[in-house]
């Protein structure tokens, strides 16, 4: 167990979020989708797709209550979202815990931006 930054948090926080069954996306928050409106696209240099980890936020609470971690996602139809958001929650929740030092704590926020049916899978 180690102190972690917010970028290798977020790295953590990203893969376990989409190992999670139902779990199509981790989109962007509104914010970095209008930087990246703002700036011309390259197509021969970029991706058409935001980054995975562009849908997860880490930061170190001021009060030094510890690490608190939003996860945005989009979900495959099929399952209870409220099921899938809780086994983000976990599981994110138990990822984050194996990179931390025992006494730091971790605060994860999993928020559900969308419910695509199987063949909207935008």
């Amino acid at each position: 167990m180690t102190t972690a930054g917010p970028a290798a948090l977020v790295g953590v926080a990203a893969d376990a979020a989409l190992a999670v069954p139902g779990v199509t996306g981790l989109p962007p928050r509104l914010a970095r989708r209008l930087a990246a409106a703002a700036v011309p696209a390259r197509t021969y240099t970029t991706s058409r797709h935001a980054p995975p980890e562009a849908g997860v936020r880490a930061e170190l609470a001021t009060d030094g209550s510890g690490w608190r971690v939003e996860v945005r996602c989009s979900l495959a139809e099929g399952r209870r979202p409220l099921d899938v958001a809780r086994d983000v929650h976990d599981r994110v929740r138990a990822a984050l815990a194996s990179r931390l030092a025992a006494a730091e704590r971790v605060t994860v926020t999993v928020t559900v931006t969308r419910v695509a049916a199987r063949d909207d899978r935008a």
